[in-house]
């Protein structure tokens, strides 16, 4: 690693640690110098592609997802925090899954699997427009689902 003063590349890690957004940070002292500074480290991850109900493709947006959580939430005992940690599961489970295109259908299962541990009511408002219920029967069919 460079030093980012001196430029010189015989540096010197003192202090690592891991951080909450799965990065690490690593204190760094030049041996030329003397000056520490402060690096952080992240895995690489491969781009991922979600394929659309309509067969179009677009790399992966966590914010999407936060967004559709955050909306099946509204109004519920639900932490933002909670929301948060929900996400970082779905990921782990996607990302683990290697592949590198991954369908909608199968993102919105594994959303409405973590929903319905966290909140039934924000499960049911998101299935209820991932499944695009169209009339109070399929409402019914699954709450009567939660129900037994």
């Amino acid at each position: 690693m460079k030093c980012p003063f001196c430029g010189k590349d015989n540096t010197k890690v003192i202090d690592s640690r891991p951080t909450d957004d799965s990065s690490i940070r690593r204190r760094r002292q030049c041996e030329s110098c003397t000056k520490r500074f402060t690096t952080y480290e992240k895995i690489e991850t491969m781009p991922l592609i979600v394929i659309k109900k309509d067969n179009n493709r677009e790399p992966y947006d966590r914010e999407k997802i936060i967004a559709g959580i955050v909306r099946s939430c509204h109004k519920r005992p639900v932490s933002i925090t909670q929301i948060n940690e929900m996400v970082d599961e779905i990921e782990n489970q996607i990302f683990n899954m290697g592949e590198r295109e991954i369908p909608t259908a199968k993102i919105g299962l594994i959303v409405m699997d973590k929903l319905k541990i966290v909140d039934e009511v924000a499960y049911v408002r998101f299935a209820s427009v991932y499944r695009e219920f169209k009339d109070v029967n399929t409402f019914m069919d699954e709450i009567k689902k939660i129900l037994d």
